[in-house]
């Protein structure tokens, strides 16, 4: 390629003119081009500028993996719109809020999610509602006058580049994650944020034209949309999977070849489960890339030894773009006298500093714990209409992560809790606060409190801790744990609800009231070496 910023719209115009002919996406049995995917992405822009959408609009897409999401991705670039991709996991009434806050002018959405449609008639900005194929009782298009067919949206129209040229500054992306008090925050992530990442993916981990990788991993997280980028920004061919099947992935690397893929340690875990994994070989696969949650030694080791590739873990956030440290497969030697190291997240990538910073403020010495902070080009330029949010999350260009780590004599960075109280299940980010307020619904509950315990399949699973009111003491236990279970789950995302609960007298509070979380989850973390898992 050239010079220039290496952006969505860039990185498709260059190779629809050299590599044409050659296949981009492979999906179920469809392979797309790289001039099939720009004739569909132009006609994508012209739809979307003919709805009026010009640069630094929305647009909202709900559906799991898919090509129609590369299809607006590109469309949306080429024009200069922002792309919101919206976490089809989270419950009608957490989507209203986020489509709410993002304001876009359009969204598009596979039917299997047109619950969330309802909610969305006072949505001043929502111009345009356009339904994806698919197999559904909900007929959103007959039910609303915003709504129209995929096919008869794109269709008939002639595709057009607009010829727009994004700026390093323009936000590219809207990334939606829950905030310490459970309200959705728009991270805005530029053509800036996203060059930085591909910049140092090309020259650290060899990628090409011939490069095969797999999308597994949801495109709403930085995790599966940065993954794709890294795949496609050489020209390579991914292959794109609707959402994580360990079966699949297993299948998909004997019969697609793949090279490369990003999966967390969750997906990891389940992919040991395949029936026959031991038995299998995988003479194409060459790298593993996991993150976005801790991973148990033993389970790494075990991978490491049937899948028979490179691994490298990568520590970073939505507010980083992704990756900003990576343990790489040299330190992944777990007889070798660094054995250690497995535990550890890596060094930080070139241009990427990071402090230790301590409650005092001060910079931590070797080996003490304190906040991980961070600053490169890889920094969000801060939260969507968050002013103050921003101002609380960055302190003269440094990101505060809410994470809690240690850098060792040798520059490695290992984790070691939370400042914050989120809880990270299946790589899936919960805050308790969002949890306790629906516990709170139950007319039984005096007081509840909640946090992540150790889970061998998903890093942590989330669990509550609740005071009953006195006349419900006398309830089955058994039947109220249930009970309250399904009350969370007529509320939130399944992701986010208890998977037990516990029933104590009283919960422990400092002089201030506060719950003393760390005190709740001592007993389930006895010897372990790190508050996370």
């Amino acid at each position: 390629m050239s010079n220039g910023p290496m952006t969505a719209s860039a990185i498709l115009r260059h190779y629809r003119a050299s590599r044409a002919d050659a296949t981009m996406f492979v999906y179920q049995d469809q392979e797309i081009t790289w001039s099939q995917m720009w004739d569909r992405a132009t006609i994508v822009a012209a739809a979307l500028q003919d709805e009026g959408v010009v640069k630094g609009d929305r647009v909202a897409f709900v559906d799991l993996n898919s090509p129609e999401f590369f299809e607006t991705l590109f469309g949306c670039a080429l024009l200069g719109a922002t792309l919101v991709p919206l976490n089809w996991r989270l419950a009608p009434a957490e989507l209203d809020v986020v489509i709410r806050d993002a304001e876009p002018s359009i969204i598009v959405l596979r039917p299997m999610f047109g619950e969330i449609v309802g909610a969305m008639d006072s949505v001043e900005s929502l111009k345009r509602i356009v339904v994806l194929p698919g197999d559904t009782d909900i007929d959103i298009v007959a039910n609303d006058s915003r709504a129209v067919t995929w096919n008869e949206w794109t269709g008939e129209r002639q595709g057009r580049d607009p010829g727009h040229h994004s700026e390093p500054d323009d936000i590219a992306l809207l990334l939606y994650t829950s905030g310490t008090t459970g309200v959705p925050k728009g991270v805005m992530i530029s053509n800036r944020n996203i060059a930085t990442s591909l910049d140092y993916a090309i020259d650290k981990y060899e990628l090409n034209e011939d490069t095969v990788s797999l999308i597994a991993m949801p495109l709403f997280h930085i995790g599966g949309i940065g993954w794709s980028m890294w795949g496609l920004c050489r020209g390579g061919r991914s292959v794109i999977l609707p959402s994580v099947d360990p079966n699949e992935i297993i299948r998909l690397f004997e019969t697609q070849a793949i090279q490369m893929t990003f999966v967390v340690p969750a997906a990891l875990i389940f992919m040991l489960f395949v029936p026959g994994i031991e038995e299998k070989h995988f003479p194409h696969l060459r790298h593993i890339f996991y993150g976005a949650s801790p991973i148990a030694e033993d389970i790494l080791v075990k991978c490491m030894t049937i899948f028979g590739c490179e691994f490298t873990q990568l520590y970073g956030m939505t507010e980083t773009t992704g990756a900003i440290c990576a343990l790489e497969p040299e330190d992944h030697d777990p007889t070798g006298p660094r054995h250690y190291l497995l535990r550890s997240a890596g060094k930080p990538y070139p241009g990427v500093q990071i402090r230790i910073v301590t409650e005092s403020g001060r910079d931590a010495e070797v080996d003490e714990v304190g906040e991980i902070w961070t600053k490169s080009d890889y920094n969000t330029p801060g939260y969507w209409r968050r002013p103050e949010a921003t101002e609380a999350a960055f302190h003269d260009g440094w990101l505060r992560t809410g994470d809690a780590a240690y850098l060792d004599k040798d520059g490695y960075l290992f984790m070691f809790d939370r400042i914050k109280d989120m809880i990270v299940s299946g790589a899936e980010n919960v805050y308790p606060i969002e949890v306790e307020n629906v516990l709170y619904g139950d007319a039984r509950i005096a007081d509840a409190a909640v946090i992540g315990v150790p889970d061998d399949r998903w890093g942590e699973a989330v669990k509550a801790v609740v005071v009953l009111k006195p006349e419900a003491q006398a309830l089955d236990r058994a039947t109220l744990e249930a009970d309250l279970i399904a009350f969370c789950h007529t509320k939130l995302a399944g992701f986010k609800c208890p998977k037990s609960i516990d029933f104590v007298d009283a919960l422990p509070r400092n002089p201030t009231g506060k719950v003393l979380k760390k005190e709740l989850r001592a007993p389930y973390w006895d010897g372990a070496s790190r508050q996370i898992n």
